[in-house]
Order: C-alpha cells, then structure tokens, then sequence
C-alpha cells in the first residue's frame, strides 16, 4: 500500500480587489450552467444527508454537524476535478471521508465553530435551542435571517480550510492559518461573498429547501474560485 502523501505547506494568500467577488460568481455560474444536474445532484446529497441525520432522535443534529459539512466537501473535489476537465459525477459525494484524518478534523472542527456560532445566536434571541430542534417554529423569518447572516460571517475566516486540507494537503494548524490569513487580507470581498450567500441561502431555504439543492454546489463553486483566486491557484492538484 502507498503511504499517504506529507503535509505540504499551502501556498501564501494576497489581498485582491472588493470586484473580483463578483467574477467568482460569474465562474461559479459559469461552470454551474454546464452541468447543472450533475451539480444538483450532489447538492441534493448534501441536503438529503442533513435533513436525514437530522431526523435521527438524539444524536441526529450532533452527526449532521459532524457529517454533513465532509459530505459538502465533495462538491469543492468535484470542482477541483471539473478544473482538469473532468465531470462531477456522483462519487464525489462520498470521496472526502478517504482523506486524511487531520484533513477531516480540520473540516469538521471549522464547521463545528460555526455550527456553535450559529447555536448561540439563535438561543440568545429567541431561546431556541438548535441542538435539540432545529426546525422549532419560533425561528421566525427575520430572526433566522440573523442567525444565517451571523453563522455566515462567523465562517468566513475558516471559508479556505477544506481546499487547503484536502486539495493543497496542508495540515491541520496551516490550514486554518491560511485561511485565516486569506480573510484577513481580503475582508471586502470574503464579506461582500458572505452577503450574496446570505441572499441565496435565504432564497433557498424560503422555497422549502428545494433551492438549497442549486444553491449548495453554487456556493461551493463560488468559494472555489475565491480560493484560486486569493492563493494564485492556476489548476487545482
């Protein structure tokens, strides 16, 4: 059996322009329009994993928040494939859990910050407890707009940590250096990129979650094209 590759030290963030937000979208819809059922396809996986997990009594919110976000993950593999010229096929939903252990801790335990940040919010407004119900009917539309708006922004420094750890090979403290960095450096955008993914989240989660199942892989491939963009990536390893 080949050893698993070495940790590799990702490559260094610059600042970019606040416009340059805007042509991650465009990229992101771009590559979005050529395949937009294969990408629904995996966004609906995603959805269907966390609506799924979350059912289960008991455990079923605290394994969404462990599972879920690797599931997520695929759509960003799936990206970097389509970026050789491949195609997001279906695989790519399941192929994170064969990466590194430190790649995966460092996925969850960036996801599992936000998930808290998220968790807080809402109990401090409405004393809603998300980890028990995260459906619970006093999640009102104005007060959920806060909570999302908020567990965005909260996000965003970690925004990199999943292309650093699983498509740069970075370990667990680097990556989130970089992705810290990345934020620091390009407050403007990564905000102006919270904004609009505030926006799409609110649009899909107002149909019922059905616009999730598009907004999920979009929003996937808009980070990716951050990512390129703000570490000077040409094509993804």
């Amino acid at each position: 059996m080949d050893a698993a590759p070495a940790p590799t030290a990702p490559p260094l963030p610059h600042a970019v322009p606040l416009k340059h937000a805007f042509a991650w979208f465009e990229s992101a819809l771009r590559t979005f329009k050529c395949q937009p059922w294969r990408w629904c396809a995996l966004g609906f996986i995603t959805l269907a994993s966390q609506l799924l997990l979350t059912s289960v009594p008991s455990i079923g919110v605290a394994a969404a928040a462990v599972i879920v976000p690797v599931v997520g993950c695929g759509m960003l593999l799936a990206a970097a494939a389509v970026d050789r010229g491949a195609q997001p096929v279906i695989r790519f939903a399941a192929a994170p859990f064969a990466a590194r252990p430190a790649a995966l801790a460092a996925i969850v335990v960036a996801a599992l910050f936000s998930s808290a940040i998220e968790a807080v919010i809402a109990y401090a407004l409405t004393g809603v407890n998300l980890l028990a119900d995260p459906t619970d009917a006093t999640m009102n539309a104005p007060t959920l707009l806060v909570v999302v708006g908020a567990e965005t922004v909260a996000s965003l420094p970690f925004v990199f940590v999943p292309m650093a750890a699983l498509l740069q090979n970075a370990a667990f403290s680097p990556a989130f250096a970089t992705s810290v960095r990345a934020f620091a450096l390009n407050v403007a955008p990564l905000m102006l990129f919270g904004l609009l993914t505030v926006l799409l989240t609110v649009i899909g989660l107002s149909t019922f979650g059905i616009g999730l199942i598009a907004a999920y892989p979009l929003l996937a491939l808009v980070s990716y094209a951050a990512w390129k963009d703000i570490c000077s990536i040409p094509t993804a390893p």
